[in-house]
Parts: C-alpha cells; sequence; structure tokens
C-alpha cells in the first residue's frame, strides 16, 4: 500500500506540484494572445445565453443555458466556499488578484477546449449528443492516438466520478452534522437517494435539474454577499487596495509575500474554474448550438461565474469581517462560517449547510455525467452504465457516513493532473483547427449574420459527424428553395 500511495504521489508531484499550473498559465496566455483576446471580444456576447432565447425548438436537445448551467454547477463547489478562504489564509488579500487574473486567462483555455468538443461531438440519434476530450482525441488527432483517449477516460472516471464524488458527499455530510446536528448515516441515506434519481434519468434530467438547481444556488449566495458588502460599503475601498497592494508586494500580510498571494491565487483559481482540465469539454458537447463557438464563448461565461462571481462573494465575505485576520490558521470553511456570522448572525451557518448541499449535489450529478462519458469511450455495453450508476451511489453514501472513506480516494487529485496533461496535449495540437473555426465565426459576422452557422462540408479535411449539424442542413434546404425558379404563372 505504501508503494502505490508513493506512487501516486509522485506522479501528484511531477503534475500539480512541478509542471502543471506553469504549463496552464503560459498556455492560456498563449491562447489569448492568439485569439486576438476573444474572450474580450465576445464578453458582452457570453450573457445572451442567460435568456434562454437561443433554444433550438427541439424538446429533445440539451440547450446551451442548460449545458451553461451543468457545467457551473460542477465548477462551483467546495473550493468556492473553503478553498478561497484556504488561499485568503495562506496568500493574504492578494491572493484574490491572482484569481481573478488565472480567470480571465483561463477564459480562453475554456472557449478553446469547449469550442473543440463542439467541434468534433456525435449524434446519439435522438436529437442529444456525446462528445469531449476523448472524442476530439480520437477524431480530430487520428485513432491512433486512441490509447491516449482511453487514459484520459479512465482518469476522468476515477478522479470525479468516483473520488470527488465521495468527498463531495463527506463535505455535505459533514457540514450538516456540525451545524444541524443530523447524523451522517441519515444525511448519506438521503444523498444517495436522490443521486440514484437523477442519474438515472441520464443528461437530460441531469439538465432539468441543473436548470432549476444552480439558478437558486447562485441567486441566494450572491444575495447574501451583496448584503454583506452593503453593510460595509464605507471599508470596500480598503479591501480593493488590500488586495492589489499585496498582490504586487506593496503591503506584505502574511510570509512569502507575492510569492505566497501568486501561488495561492493560481492554484485556486484553477482547481476551482477547472479551465484546461478536461471536464467542461464533455458538457459543454451536448448542447444543440448552431456554432460550435457559440458554446465555447458559453462555456467562458461558466469560468467567469465561477471565479470572478462566486469565489469574489466569499472573498469579500471573509475580507470585510472582522474575523480575519492576517497570519491567522484557521480551517477554511470555519473561517468562511465566522465571517458570514459575525455580518448576519449565527442563523449564517444553516444558510451555508444548505449552500453546501447544493454545490454538493450539482457537483455530484456534474461529475456522475463525467463518469458516463468516460465508460461511453471504454464500452458500448449498456450493463456498464448501471454498473457506475450503482458504483456512484454507493461511492456518495460511503463518503458521507464514513468521514475516513475518502482517504481511499487519495489517488484523485493525481489522477486529475494527468487528464489535465492529456488534455492540454491534445488543445495544444488542435489549437490551429479551432482557430479556423474562429475564423469562421468571425467572418459570418461580419457579413451580417446575427447567430452564425456551422456547415461542416466547408471543413472536409476534419473528421465531423454532419449528423450532429442540423441547421447547417436547415440553411441549405432554405438556400435551395430562394434559387428555385418561380413557378411560371401562364
Amino acid at each position: 500500500m505504501q508503494m502505490i500511495t508513493a506512487f501516486f504521489g509522485l506522479i501528484e508531484d511531477l503534475t500539480w506540484g512541478w509542471a502543471l499550473i506553469p504549463i496552464l498559465v503560459v498556455f492560456g496566455v498563449f491562447i489569448t494572445v492568439m485569439s486576438g483576446f476573444v474572450q474580450i471580444e465576445y464578453f458582452g456576447r457570453m450573457f445572451r445565453v442567460l435568456s434562454g432565447k437561443n433554444q433550438t425548438g427541439d424538446p429533445n436537445a440539451i440547450s446551451a443555458r442548460e449545458a451553461l448551467l451543468v457545467s457551473v454547477g460542477g465548477r462551483v463547489g467546495g473550493g468556492n466556499i473553503a478553498g478561497v478562504a484556504v488561499a485568503i489564509t495562506l496568500g493574504g488579500p492578494g491572493a484574490v488578484f491572482w484569481m481573478w487574473a488565472i480567470a480571465v486567462v483561463g477564459m480562453a483555455t475554456s472557449l478553446v477546449e469547449c469550442t473543440l468538443a463542439q467541434l468534433y461531438k456525435r449524434s446519439n440519434g435522438d436529437g442529444t449528443y456525446r462528445g469531449g476530450p476523448a472524442d476530439y482525441i480520437i477524431y480530430g488527432l487520428g485513432v491512433k492516438y486512441r490509447w491516449l483517449a482511453v487514459l484520459y477516460a479512465i482518469c476522468l472516471l476515477l478522479s470525479f466520478a468516483f473520488g470527488f464524488n465521495a468527498f463531495q458527499g463527506n463535505t455535505f455530510a459533514g457540514a450538516a452534522n456540525e451545524s444541524l446536528g443530523i447524523d451522517r448515516m441519515w444525511t448519506g441515506i438521503g444523498l444517495a437517494i436522490i443521486t440514484g434519481f437523477i442519474v438515472y434519468g441520464g443528461i437530460r434530467r441531469i439538465a432539468k435539474a441543473a436548470d432549476v438547481i444552480i439558478p437558486v444556488m447562485a441567486v441566494i449566495y450572491i444575495g447574501l454577499a451583496l448584503i454583506v458588502i452593503i453593510l460595509n460599503i464605507t471599508d470596500l475601498p480598503r479591501v480593493f487596495v488590500s488586495i492589489f497592494a499585496n498582490a504586487f508586494g506593496f503591503e506584505e500580510v502574511v510570509s512569502g509575500g507575492v510569492g505566497a498571494a501568486l501561488a495561492q491565487g493560481l492554484r485556486r483559481g484553477l482547481f476551482s474554474n477547472e479551465a484546461g482540465l478536461g471536464s467542461a469539454p464533455n458538457v459543454a458537447a451536448t448542447a444543440d448550438v448552431r456554432h460550435p463557438i457559440s458554446q465555447g464563448i458559453t462555456q467562458s461565461l461558466s469560468v467567469f461565474i465561477d471565479t470572478i462571481i462566486v469565489c469574489s462573494c466569499t472573498a469579500f465575505i471573509i475580507l470585510l469581517s472582522p474575523v480575519y485576520q492576517p497570519g491567522m490558521e484557521i480551517d477554511g470553511i470555519v473561517l468562511t462560517q465566522q465571517s458570514l456570522a459575525s455580518q448576519v448572525g449565527d442563523w449564517a451557518q444553516y444558510f451555508l449547510t444548505f449552500a453546501i448541499l447544493l454545490f454538493a449535489f450539482s457537483s455530484i450529478i456534474y461529475n456522475y455525467y463525467l463518469g458516463e462519458t468516460a465508460v461511453r469511450v471504454m464500452t458500448s455495453q449498456p450493463a456498464a452504465l448501471h454498473i457506475l450508476r450503482w458504483a456512484v451511489v454507493a461511492v456518495v453514501f460511503l463518503g458521507s457516513t464514513a468521514p475516513g472513506a475518502t482517504a481511499v480516494f487519495f489517488f484523485s487529485d493525481p489522477l486529475m493532473g494527468v487528464l489535465a496533461v492529456v488534455n492540454l496535449m491534445a488543445i495544444m495540437m488542435l489549437f490551429p483547427t479551432c482557430l479556423r473555426v474562429l475564423d469562421d465565426f468571425r467572418v459570418q459576422l461580419k457579413e451580417g449574420v446575427l447567430r452564425p452557422v456551422f456547415k461542416p462540408k466547408a471543413f472536409p479535411d476534419l473528421n465531423l459527424d454532419e449528423n450532429a449539424w442540423p441547421h447547417a442542413k436547415l440553411v441549405e434546404q432554405e438556400f435551395s428553395a430562394s434559387m428555385r425558379p418561380a413557378p411560371s404563372t401562364t
């Protein structure tokens, strides 16, 4: 067992410890520059998806907004409450600035990986679609790289569907036990039952659940943060000055100074928004959209929501409270709870329990779908999905009822590092293809097309599924009809 633990420890050191974060940052900056700052160019366009007007009309299809909310539910989790607190504790207020910086860069990375997932997606034949890094490796790089796709799928399954779901169950059960006194057994049973109901409904039920849960989760948490900000509005300029001064070394509040702020901000930001890690593209591929770039833009918004909005809410709750003191040693979730309670009252601990429930549950259903995508890469046997669903329900129950059981999933972070490396290799090689698709989108906008439509036939050298782009067929039919001669009246 010690050899296995040491092996995965080495993998974690070689990925997260040594190279992965710098690579994610450098590649994100490279994408931003080479794409012409695409995340800034289409920033206003991102918010169109929230209106729901972009629904294609197919009742079976997953809309762009539904796919967005599923991915937001996966990105937003315990890291947005506890992780931000840890970053501030270890890195000082300046860590918040570097979280913002990596989010802006990550928006471009997310746009590229999610655009590629859309580009190479496959139709299921029933109005739904599937795709992700495994598919753009197989169909974009070629079948000779299938082994790389399988490696990615294995890491995705073990880290997200099993490891992180056990941690999510454990997080919620612990919060419910501490604040409400509910026994872990009952929490585990309830969470397992709800999880089973959702996952047996497939991606449609997952999307419908997310369409309800995520807006409620976001509105309530953001609303409470706004109350804290309004109550301390006169102190807000001081907080901003502290964030920027600490970020650039003009003010040192923790040992390590700028280095600590930079390291903690980048690490927590990347862990939170997952840009470049290859998880969100699996959900992005399910959306029925007119152009791959459209969903890429939408997924950039999910990074913005996760880090710039939700993480900032936690940061301001902490930095505006009298609880936080530079250099203090305190558990992340406890710091957030105490900071919120000091502003609005002791009832805040119950609210945070509710928030953690929504965060944990949205992450569980998101993580399950990633596992389902991974299984489909490895086998087409229907029985495999049933085994996965029962296994995920069991893991959620186990993680909830036995706190020590989560130690079994020590391999989750190292394997997430491996799948991130695989995904980065793939998008680096396919980035020129993404730029071609981006140019197509820009050309159509310049020609006055309000909602650009992707035409697979314009890219004959790519291995694409034309059935995954029904809007292109409709445009071709309309064009053919307009070119027919008018019927003779004689």
